[in-house]
């Protein structure tokens, strides 16, 4: 088992804030990132010709990519060093920015934008290790997690509303730029001031375990993106539909034989982590779902600006931020199900109310329906993180973790990669098909409901406590 290698002296207060609000701005440059890109769409597919499936690309190749490698970051880091991978991450993410924001084309954006993804698996889960080797003190630790997850709240209430604004104001390629001084005054931040740290023995590259992940994630996306395009039975889409099939089988057969797998396949015998995974894909389908039709239907549709856009999405966002923190509270004094079940009901009624827009529905209509989904996905965070560790043998929280992440990444670049083509597909124009794709998300608020009351229910509770004995003995086994 690893050993963290924390700094190799001890840090003053004030050098711990300074460590803390560097990794603060990580959290900034990429939680932003993907709201503000949603709001920037209709001016994106106007300035470069994209068509919908391209503009899914726009989101999804971010989305996917840091899918593929949170896993691979958090192990390099570990290997590496944190500040070092952090350092690496910052770089990337700028690089990927400034070519995003002098892109003459779709496709150079689009590969900006996975270069962007490269850097930002680099950033938030390392960042999070470097809090955790920087303030070694338990209560210190949870107000730093605390000040992080309410960084994160805010920063995504003010991304639609900070996207309108530097979209009308400045351009699309404004959202791209912004991000490289920031990232600048992170990376020197960081060579002053974060120290390094390391695990004492860090985890072995799983280079078979990589390449599947990306043979499974990549080709899912890409088939329900191209479906409409190319046709849903035309060889090229049965064939990634097939690769993918393929890559699961492999993964599941490797991984299970590596002492050290890239994904250990083994946590997911806890109902309680797998329906906490299978939830995260559910819950981020809705929510990028969710951002992509909306940032259509209010540009494209109904003629608002980028910040006009951005300002009636924003009670969405206030209420994810205020929920996300009450969401806690509720957890602690009642468990995850009551949370589950409330989330899923509002995601169900929020984009259930949006099933019923056209084009001279009232502002009103829209920000009660707005209100519903935030409030609903603000509480689903909580009770997602607390089943997925739930009866977890402590050394496997950081795998549970880092798997519980992937599954929320690639749950989000599913429900851009449905929803789009789903319109794209649709003969009865925009708002039609677009009420097809509302009513898929309705069912993934359901879901939520669902899966919630089954993976905290007293079988799942004690199955995960039998799983979570059987890996304890197992690791323990590996380490003789």
């Amino acid at each position: 088992m690893s050993r963290p290698v924390g700094p190799s002296r001890v840090l003053s207060p004030r050098e711990r804030t300074i460590v803390l609000s560097t990794c603060f701005l990580s959290v900034v440059v990429a939680g932003l990132d993907t709201t503000i890109a949603n709001v920037a769409l209709p001016s994106i597919q106007k300035a470069l010709h994209a068509p919908i499936s391209g503009l899914q690309w726009v989101v999804d190749s971010y989305t996917l990519v840091i899918a593929c490698l949170l896993m691979f970051s958090g192990s390099l880091a570990d290997r590496f060093g944190r500040r070092r991978t952090f350092q690496a991450g910052l770089g990337l993410f700028s690089l990927g920015s400034l070519i995003c924001g002098l892109a003459p084309s779709l496709e150079v954006l689009v590969a900006g934008r996975a270069l962007q993804a490269v850097g930002g698996s680099m950033l938030n889960p390392v960042a999070m290790s470097i809090i955790a080797a920087t303030f070694t003190d338990s209560k210190e630790r949870a107000r730093a997690v605390g000040a992080w997850g309410a960084v994160a709240g805010l920063s995504g209430a003010a991304g639609p509303v900070l996207g309108g604004l530097l979209v009308g104001g400045l351009g699309w390629r404004s959202i791209f730029w912004v991000n490289v001084p920031v990232c600048a005054v992170a990376i020197s931040l960081t060579r002053r001031f974060v120290p390094e740290s390391k695990a004492a023995h860090g985890k072995r590259f799983d280079p078979l375990g990589q390449l599947l992940v990306v043979a499974f994630l990549g080709p899912v996306t890409a088939a329900v993106i191209e479906g409409p395009r190319h046709g849903w039975g035309s060889p090229f889409i049965i064939a990634l539909f097939v690769l993918a099939a393929v890559a699961v089988a492999g993964l599941t057969v490797a991984e299970s034989r590596r002492a050290e797998p890239l994904v250990d396949v083994r946590v997911f015998s806890s109902p309680a982590f797998s329906g906490a995974a299978i939830i995260s894909v559910v819950a981020l389908a809705a929510l990028g779902g969710f951002l992509f039709l909306n940032t259509l239907y209010l540009q494209d549709v109904r003629g608002c600006s980028a910040l006009h856009a951005g300002l009636l999405i924003f009670p969405m966002a206030a209420a994810l931020a205020a929920c996300a923190m009450i969401s806690g509270r509720i957890v602690a004094a009642r468990g995850s199900r009551p949370a589950f079940v409330l989330a899923g009901l509002l995601l169900a009624a929020g984009t259930g109310l949006l099933t019923g827009t056209g084009h001279g529905t009232g502002t009103w209509y829209l920000v009660l329906a707005y209100l519903l989904f935030g409030a609903g996905f603000g509480l689903v965070g909580t009770p997602l993180t607390h089943t997925a560790l739930s009866g977890m043998p402590r050394d496997q929280a950081g795998v549970a973790g880092a798997i519980a992440s992937t599954c929320r990444q690639t749950g989000g670049a599913i429900g851009v990669a449905v929803c789009g083509s789903m319109v794209v597909g649709g003969s009865g124009g925009f708002i039609e098909s677009s009420r097809t794709a509302w009513t898929v998300l309705t069912g993934c608020g359901i879901a939520t409901a669902l899966l919630g009351l089954v993976s905290t229910g007293r079988w799942a509770r004690a199955r995960a406590e039998r799983s979570a004995r059987r890996l304890s003995t197992h690791a323990l086994e590996m380490t003789r």
